[in-house]
């Protein structure tokens, strides 16, 4: 009998051990499983320093940190020593330590991640997918934003979608409705002048994102910036011409900040921005940036898809910014377990936030949306409704163009001189053209 009993409770056993082993893999119905198992592993593993770098402000930072301190609880192993930098300065900071060979074990990247794949610096991550890197609840669109050259380099840590932030409070005392999502260029246009006609001159209907908002143009027409799949440019001459038409007409005719306005109160720059001031009506913004503007702001900003071109709205549900790993790292599985934690642990959720965009994970979101505020609330809705369009009308997804640095400085500068006169349209889009063609070739 006692024999008997000793074979039964062995087979169970064993039962019970294959399927927990089959719970690690990438079929996994728990997205935890592979941390969780990778976790185990580490606590009995030898001590492991990781150094993380970022970018953004002090409450970024305190975020970040904050976050990195429960890994360190989770994997007590692992010690993680962070740096960040502001955005301005974040790129040169990084590209000196890679040149050196002293960067970080990770860092984060944005839609520039196409120059770091091109020069072999970004860890290959596919070798720990379905261990220490469970992606089996992330957005694919999110994979095969993070899948370069065929191979898995960049983990998103946040999503956004761009559209145009309102100020319902402006729109209310000019008598004019709040615009809707499916309107058009001409609507933009003809919306931006009342506005400010019926504010006077010192509010302005919109910035003026001639830069931020030439990629999301061009996929309105069947174009795009930058042809990942072919390693080309997606547009011609005669379509930044039409897009710098567009906005010199704009400008013209009433309703876009001046030049001298929008060099000295940039909207990129929220403490000097004119929609916080509430002197400008509307503008294009990343959604993950609506709080941070409302914050600023006690009018109720609202967030409304671009206008409509004749291919759809050009928006997709697209990576804010993500973590890539050192080709150089010493530790890259433990770095592969970081990114796992990044998008897939309840904990690292709740004190990220929304704050690098929404997460990447269904059940992340999930969990967010329970105790979302209000402007939460816009931001989940909104990207909900950019992703449901997109299901009908996908676009290609956006990367920079190699040479992202330079390329940024030269429409820039291009825009300036169209709107100070140095340059008419024509010219303006011919220089910039070549310009574009030369930086791409000297950065393939």
């Amino acid at each position: 009998m006692k024999k008997r009993f000793a074979i039964t409770t062995l087979a169970m056993l064993m039962a019970v051990t294959t399927a927990c082993s089959s719970g690690t893999g990438i079929g996994s119905s728990s997205p935890n499983a592979a941390a969780t198992s990778a976790a185990k592993e580490t606590s009995k593993a030898e001590p492991v320093e990781l150094r993380v770098m970022w970018w953004g402000d002090q409450k970024r930072a305190d975020r970040t940190n904050e976050a990195l301190r429960k890994f360190e609880e989770k994997n007590p192993n692992i010690k993680i020593v962070g740096e960040f930098a502001p955005s301005s300065g974040y790129f040169d900071k990084l590209n000196t330590q890679l040149a050196s060979g002293t960067a970080p074990d990770a860092f984060f990247l944005g839609g520039n991640v196409v120059d770091y794949a091109n020069k072999n610096v970004l860890l290959e991550l596919d070798p720990f997918m379905g261990k220490e890197l469970d992606l089996n609840d992330m957005d694919k669109s999110m994979i095969q934003y993070g899948t370069l050259k065929g191979k898995l380099l960049h983990i998103s840590a946040g999503a956004n979608a761009r559209g145009i932030v309102v100020n319902t409070e402006l729109f209310k005392k000019a008598g004019i409705p709040v615009p809707q999502d499916g309107w058009s260029w001409e609507d933009y246009a003809r919306i931006s002048k009342e506005v400010t006609d019926k504010l006077g001159k010192d509010v302005f209907g919109t910035y003026n994102f001639t830069v931020d908002g030439m990629d999301i143009y061009l996929k309105q027409r069947g174009k795009q910036l930058y042809d990942m799949d072919n390693a080309k440019l997606g547009f011609e001459q005669k379509d930044a011409e039409e897009w710098f038409t567009l906005w010199d007409t704009m400008t013209k005719t009433g309703g876009v900040v001046t030049p001298a306005l929008q060099v000295s109160n940039p909207p990129a720059d929220t403490s000097k921005s004119l929609v916080v001031t509430g002197k400008v009506a509307m503008s294009l913004l990343a959604s993950n940036q609506l709080g941070a503007h409302q914050n600023l702001i006690p009018d109720k900003l609202a967030l409304v898809q671009l206008p409509r071109g004749p291919k759809g709205t050009g928006v997709v549900f697209e990576s804010s910014q993500g973590l890539s790993g050192y080709a150089k790292t010493k530790h890259p599985k433990e770095v592969a377990m970081l990114m796992n934690y990044w998008i897939n642990d309840p904990d690292a959720a709740k004190i990220l936030g929304n704050d690098r965009g929404v997460p990447v994970t269904s059940k992340m979101r999930d969990l967010l949306k329970k105790d979302a505020n209000p402007v939460e609330q816009v931001i989940y809705d909104y990207t909900s409704r950019v992703s449901a369009a997109t299901n009908k009308e996908p676009f290609a997804i956006s990367y920079n163009p190699p040479g992202n640095t330079e390329y940024t400085k030269l429409i820039e500068t291009t825009v300036q001189e169209i709107g100070f006169g140095k340059k008419d349209v024509k010219k303006g889009a011919e220089d910039f053209f070549n310009g574009t063609v030369k930086i791409f070739n000297n950065n393939k």
